[in-house]
């Protein structure tokens, strides 16, 4: 007899007990700091502590850019992340078409040589970074902030494995119908890959917008430090207002929702996908 479809049986009721156990956890800090930016002083620091605050007050914010240049930094994050985040998807899409669909000498040698990249870490890469950045006079600079930062191997190995996947014959087929490379990829691999690119794209986009060394050692003016170097001036300035902190991270969080909304279908296709490759 089969089960009916919409309902809970045996085991199940147990998973789904522990899933949602998970996602109250998770979400509890989420929520506490949507409740303690809108909290007075007092409220935060009362005991035992209160949920929801006596009145909702927006002074928290206003405090936040009497701080800091809150919008400058908040400005130099969107900027900064766009356009690492467009340049590192376009350096990554054609470096995954050349090592997936091209033939030419030396692509294993190239593939493996990128690949062992991704296990050198961050850290030792950073004073010789430095030094080019300096002697190229990028320092404090919207290019110095950027270009050093737009060659990713995790989004090409990621994007290649799914270009990878797209047959043969597709690529043939529009080969002869006198498609050029760019033809190719433009009209057939990357139109077949979106829901990949996106995921790429929402990776790339999070790693840059918490980036927080490079713009450290890539600025040293406030005109071109970003906002994760931004909070941690405003920590220095309020830390004992904890309800102004929340209020900061408020705000900071705000693109990065937009951008998950934005990609979330696309993300879980990819995913979807993923599981479905043989």
């Amino acid at each position: 007899m089969k089960k009916p479809k919409g309902r809970l049986f045996g085991y199940e009721w147990v998973v789904f007990a522990v899933l949602a156990v998970g996602a109250l956890v998770m979400l509890f800090p989420f929520v506490w700091m949507i409740l303690s930016a809108f909290k007075t002083p007092q409220d935060v620091y009362v005991y035992p502590p209160k949920w929801l605050p006596s009145s909702w007050e927006l002074t928290n914010f206003t405090r936040v850019f009497q701080m800091i240049p809150f919008l400058r930094y908040y400005w130099n994050s969107i900027f900064t992340s766009v356009a690492q985040t467009a340049l590192q998807v376009g350096v990554s899409v054609t470096a995954a078409y050349a090592l997936a669909i091209l033939v030419f000498p030396g692509k294993r040698f190239y593939a493996a040589l990128l690949q062992s990249s991704m296990f050198v870490p961050v850290v030792v890469t950073m004073i010789p970074l430095y030094l080019i950045v300096s002697a190229a006079g990028w320092l404090d600079s919207y290019q110095g902030l950027i270009l050093p930062q737009i060659e990713t191997a995790f989004t090409t190995f990621l994007l290649m494995s799914f270009f990878a996947s797209i047959p043969r014959d597709l690529i043939d087929s529009a080969r002869l119908d006198g498609c050029g490379h760019y033809r190719v990829m433009t009209s057939v691999v990357i139109p077949n890959n979106k829901g990949a690119i996106s995921t790429s794209a929402l990776f790339c986009f999070l790693g840059n917008w918490k980036s927080y060394t490079w713009p450290l050692l890539a600025t040293t003016k406030p005109a071109y430090r970003t906002l994760p170097i931004g909070l941690k001036y405003l920590v220095q300035e309020s830390s004992t207002e904890y309800q102004v902190m929340m209020a900061a991270s408020l705000m900071a969080i705000v693109p990065v929702l937009i951008a998950f909304l934005f990609f979330e279908k696309q993300l879980v296709r990819s995913i979807t996908l993923t599981g479905m490759k043989s």
